[in-house]
């Protein structure tokens, strides 16, 4: 059975939503469901304003771990194509962070999907973020409820 179209960038400029939702779509076929997250720097953490998240990547490490999260997904769940797009670099509050699509014959397969590869992207993937707000400058730990949401996907 051939695999479903998976498209991954990792990159500095900041995407169109409709664009990549468009071309998902053409490459989907005879999709029922797509889903789709963006994620979002935040204004606040606790009770500090976010002044920039900066995120750094180990080139070629990073692309591969995302590239098993996806092949995991596709392997799962019936899907029809997927993408990914993780930006790096400076951002501001309010600026996309990530776009991840994902298409499938039927909307339980999408959304299972998609969830999952959020969930393993935030715990698996070779990222690091650093916040700046009005107090300094410092690196984000992981969350130990990311590592819960992660936990629930585990094979038995």
């Amino acid at each position: 059975m051939q695999k479903p179209p998976v498209s991954l960038e990792i990159t500095t400029s900041d995407f169109n939503i409709e664009t990549q939702y468009r071309q998902l779509l053409s490459q989907a076929g005879d999709a029922g469901a797509v889903v789709t997250f963006v994620g979002l720097v935040r204004e606040m953490t606790g009770d500090d304003s976010v002044n920039e998240l900066f995120l750094e990547h180990y080139a070629g490490l990073t692309e591969k771990l995302i590239g098993d999260i996806l092949k995991e997904a596709q392997e799962r769940w019936d899907l029809l194509a997927a993408k990914m797009i993780h930006r790096i670099g400076k951002l501001q509050p309010g600026d996309q962070i990530v776009f991840v699509g994902i298409a499938s014959k039927h909307r339980a397969d999408a959304f299972a999907a998609c969830e999952f590869v959020m969930d393993y992207l935030k715990t698996k993937a070779a990222f690091w973020k650093k916040e700046t707000d009005s107090s300094g400058s410092r690196w984000k730990e992981s969350r130990v409820d990311d590592q819960k949401r992660a936990e629930r996907w585990k094979k038995p």
